[in-house]
């Protein structure tokens, strides 16, 4: 009997040991991604919205690590988790990428601390994805989109100054809700973007643009503003900053009064900006500079234009095409 029960207590006690070890591995693991976030605002000077963003993949892998009976190989576990995430998830591959991206990052970030001794996803793959070409808008349903706000009202005259600074300078949403008034000069007609990695870019507006703004900074900003005291370019009606989901509202909104077919998003002013300024002529690198691209491979997904300039150009001018 006495037997019995001391197995019995070696058993409970085991269990009881690996649960602590459990509890002891996920505080470990929320501690360094704690870390990792830290390192990630102050060091790298990212985007609070890139932080959120791994802050969240990394999180979860956390998560699948504590409810599941994992092998405790770590480039297993990880690849267990990719697979959960396609199979379960049903995630998208480029989202599935994004996740194992986000992974190596916080483990090489571990391995350069000392935290950790070996770097267990080193030799994982990273998938390449298909980059797909974006949809993007006509000329016409730029024009269309533009034409759509009320200029006889504060938000319209907003509103339009916001879209046509888009389409001149193919701006993130982002970078600009965050516009601040001295970011922006008016009579060279330059803007000064901070974009991803805090990394600052010159862009020129064009006349068009400067115009609205230059309407909307006299006419509109000031009876936005109201008695509140902000920097930020653009305003809501009650003075606080204009948010992304605000535009995004915003956006959505003339997309339907202009009826354009399709999902306008903020991007797609992006796309169109960069594409309608290939279409034109201008050269590849000056587009990236503008865009505020740190790889040309990024700028690349728009070569699909250049090509169809060529053979025009080819079409027309060489003696035997």
């Amino acid at each position: 009997m006495n037997n019995g029960n001391e197995n019995t207590l070696d058993i409970h006690c085991c269990l009881m040991y690996h649960k602590y070890l459990l509890i002891l591995d996920k505080f470990i693991m929320y501690n360094y991604i704690s870390e990792y976030t830290d390192f990630l605002k102050i060091e790298k000077r990212q985007s609070q919205n890139t932080v959120d963003s791994y802050r969240r993949d990394v999180s979860r892998f956390a998560k699948y690590l504590s409810n599941n009976q994992l092998g405790g190989d770590k480039a297993s576990d990880v690849r267990s988790f990719l697979v959960f995430l396609r199979n379960e998830e049903g995630l998208a591959p480029s989202s599935v990428a994004r996740c194992l991206s986000s992974l190596k990052s916080f483990y090489n970030f571990l391995y350069v601390e000392n935290l950790i001794s070996e770097n267990p996803i080193e030799t994982i793959a990273s998938p390449r994805p298909w980059r797909k070409l974006p949809n993007v808008m006509s000329m016409q349903e730029v024009d269309a989109l533009i034409a759509a706000p009320d200029i006889n009202t504060l938000a319209g005259v907003r509103d339009l100054a916001m879209l046509e600074l888009m389409y001149a300078t193919g701006l993130r949403v982002s970078e600009l809700v965050s516009l601040k008034m001295s970011a922006v000069n008016l009579e060279v007609g330059y803007l000064r973007s901070l974009g991803k990695g805090s990394k600052e870019r010159v862009v020129p507006i064009g006349d068009i643009a400067k115009t609205t703004i230059e309407n909307y900074v006299i006419n509109a900003r000031p009876l936005l503003q109201k008695k509140c005291t902000t920097e930020d370019l653009f305003l809501t009606r009650r003075g606080n900053s204009m948010t992304r989901q605000g535009f995004w509202k915003i956006l959505k909104k003339y997309s339907i009064k202009a009826k354009i077919v399709g999902i306008v998003s903020p991007h797609a002013l992006r796309h169109a900006f960069a594409t309608h300024l290939l279409e034109r002529g201008a050269d590849l690198r000056s587009v990236q500079k503008m865009l505020g691209h740190a790889d040309i491979s990024s700028t690349q997904i728009y070569t699909h234009v250049l090509r169809e300039r060529m053979r025009d150009v080819h079409e027309c001018f060489h003696p035997r095409a």
